[in-house]
């Protein structure tokens, strides 16, 4: 039984050994790492190499690279394929150092545990690569430079970990065997592959923004045709010439290709706009007016759209945090505008479609109404654009109920004028377009705004009273009324006059304005306006109607026998009224005249001195 144990451990020696030969036949390593320890060994053999040559190297690595870098990118698969490379031939060797240390081969183990961690490097750097470009698809380019500096860290902790002082000792002694020898080989291949590491995490620092761009490329599936462009001479030549500049052919392609496409948009979307707006019936008519006042703002914004993609392209596809608050700030600010633009257009086209249909809107309402909207339109920008530039919306709007009372108190004017204009609507004490007198000012209401009220002056000129004051005060409003604008006067005929004539004559003038087809009389119909109130009050005096009419003899004066007439004009428009209180005196003189009654005038009798 022990001879076949022996038997069977020295087969396995046999085949491990036999193994292990293989390992040193020259194809260790991948094809791409053995052509990078080619170069690395002509810059260690040739102590005579010149700077140009040394150069031509260089460039040789740096193609490499590239080569090996388009073809992860084109397909990201080969790193999972790397990353489980020389598991067989670590155990291999792992049982190899085993036995040789059994056996007391010291120089056997040395050879196999620098071939071990030379494996163990490549695994490292496999991994660190396959950990690079993890991140490089899930990281913004700010913290991509983070994560993959963090990665070179753990790298290099590694590295100095395998790494021994007394190999540089071992390469400068004599080899005394051909183990040995292969002992030494293994440590200079070693100090390579540290070589080509380091190489690695220079090649993706100098190249992190041409690495993140093209790795942006595979998610645009524009790759492709972009490698191709960047291999053709003549473009090599003209990015040589970009680069200083942080541009390229490509980066050109893409910026004008961009600008393109944004202005097809903008044709399509000015297109659809304008039948949108055609297809809304209300807003048909007023369609080019609308569209007029939206358009340079959509270009505006469309511009600065452009804009940003032109420095997304710029910055290799990536954006800063603080510039994306700038624009997502700017285009808070126009798309505000441009809703607050609509929703006034709108507005204004509701208005003139009410005004052109005759229905009762009170227009106050309506504007206060449209007043409202904007500041709540405005309000709600403004919170978006400060959410954009990172306040803590939370924290501020709590702190509203904080500082409430000190905004109110020192908003307190601003309050009381908007309940005071909740108070006058609400009262309906007086429209726009009202004849009003108040505090001293009199004047047509031109609107009912939320702070002031503007009225314009019979001498053209605006005021502005807060609504505070006019909701405190006492308002005489001329408008509020339907039917009758009052027409009083009293006519004095001389005393000679015989009272026949003066009866007569009032009978007449009474008679004359029951017939005038301008004076109001209790036949004189009237139609309700608005809707029916539920308050007990008269209606008549509600509504505004006064159809009195008197003709007497009122008074004996101290030049003239005084006639009163007191009577109301149908039409409450002051030209109306001038032309019918025009008529009647005209009537009035006529009747006198046919009656023999003059007009008296004031006298005045002077005492003669005695002579």
């Amino acid at each position: 039984m022990k001879s076949i144990h022996t038997f069977f451990l020295r087969s396995l020696l046999t085949v491990l050994v036999f193994l292990g030969s293989t390992l040193w036949s020259g194809d260790k390593y991948d094809p791409w790492i053995e052509q990078q320890m080619q170069l690395i060994f002509k810059t260690m053999d040739d102590n005579n190499i010149t700077q140009e040559q040394m150069h031509h190297l260089v460039e040789e690595r740096d193609k490499l690279y590239n080569q090996a870098l388009e073809q992860i990118l084109l397909d990201k698969s080969l790193l999972k394929k790397t990353s489980k490379r020389y598991e067989k031939e670590i155990f291999t060797l792992q049982k190899m150092i085993a036995i040789n240390k059994r056996r007391g081969n010291k120089d056997a183990v040395l050879r196999d545990e620098v071939q071990l961690k030379s494996y163990r490097l490549i695994q490292n750097q496999n991994r660190m690569i396959e950990e690079i470009f993890r991140e490089l698809d899930t990281e913004k380019i700010d913290n991509f430079s983070k994560k993959m500096h963090e990665i070179f860290a753990e790298d290099q902790h590694l590295i100095e970990s395998l790494d021994d002082p007394k190999y540089k000792q071992i390469l400068m002694q004599k080899p005394k065997n051909r183990i040995m020898k292969q002992a030494q080989q293994n440590i200079r291949e070693f100090y390579a592959l540290k070589e080509i590491n380091a190489d690695i995490l220079r090649y993706f620092s100098d190249e992190m923004n041409r690495i993140y761009r093209l790795n942006q490329y595979t998610h645009y599936n524009i790759l492709r045709p972009v490698l191709y462009i960047n291999h053709q001479e003549s473009v090599q030549k003209i990015n040589q010439l970009l680069k200083p500049y942080g541009l390229s052919v490509v980066k050109l392609l893409l910026i004008f290709f961009v600008s393109l496409v944004i202005l097809f948009v903008r044709k399509v979307l000015y297109g659809i706009i304008e039948s949108l707006l055609l297809r809304i019936k209300f807003l048909e008519r007023y369609s080019k007016d609308v569209y007029a006042e939206i358009r340079t703002p959509i270009s505006l914004l469309l511009l600065i759209i452009n804009f940003q993609l032109i420095l997304f392209i710029y910055n290799d596809f990536s954006s800063n945090e603080e510039t994306q608050k700038i624009f997502n700030i700017i285009y808070t600010g126009f798309v505000t505008y441009i809703i607050f633009k609509e929703l006034n257009s709108i507005a204004r086209v509701k208005m003139e479609n009410i005004h052109r249909s005759n229905q009762q809107v009170k227009s106050e309402l309506f504007n206060l109404t449209v007043k409202i909207i904007n500041f709540i339109v405005i309000i709600i920008g403004i919170l978006f654009a400060l959410h954009f530039a990172g306040v803590n919306l939370t924290a501020v709007l709590s702190g509203l109920g904080i500082g409430g009372f000190a905004v109110a108190l020192a908003a307190r004017e601003s309050l009381s004028n908007f309940f005071g204009t909740l108070s006058i609507l609400m009262s309906e004490v007086f429209s726009q377009g009202d004849w009003i007198e108040a505090d001293g000012k009199e004047g047509n209401v031109v609107e009912i705004g939320l702070r002031v009220t503007t009225i314009r002056t019979f001498d053209n000129a605006l005021i502005a009273i807060p609504n505070s004051t006019l909701a405190n005060k006492e308002v005489k409003n001329w408008s509020k009324r339907v039917i009758g604008r009052r027409i009083k006067m009293k006519i004095g005929v001389k005393y000679d006059s015989k009272r026949e004539d003066l009866q007569k004559a009032i009978d007449e003038i009474y008679k004359m304005l029951r017939e005038h087809p301008g004076i109001a009389t209790e036949k004189t119909m009237y139609q309700e306006r608005g809707r029916k109130s539920a308050k007990l009050v008269s209606k008549e005096d509600e509504l505004g109607v006064k159809r009195t009419l008197l003709v007497f003899l009122d008074e004996f004066g101290d030049s003239s026998i005084n006639i009163l007439i007191y009577a109301f004009s149908k039409s409450t428009v002051w030209r109306d009224w001038l032309e019918v209180k025009q008529d009647v005196m005209y009537r009035i003189m006529e009747i006198l005249e046919r009656n023999h009654l003059e007009f008296a005038f004031p006298t005045i009798t002077i005492d003669q001195p005695e002579k």
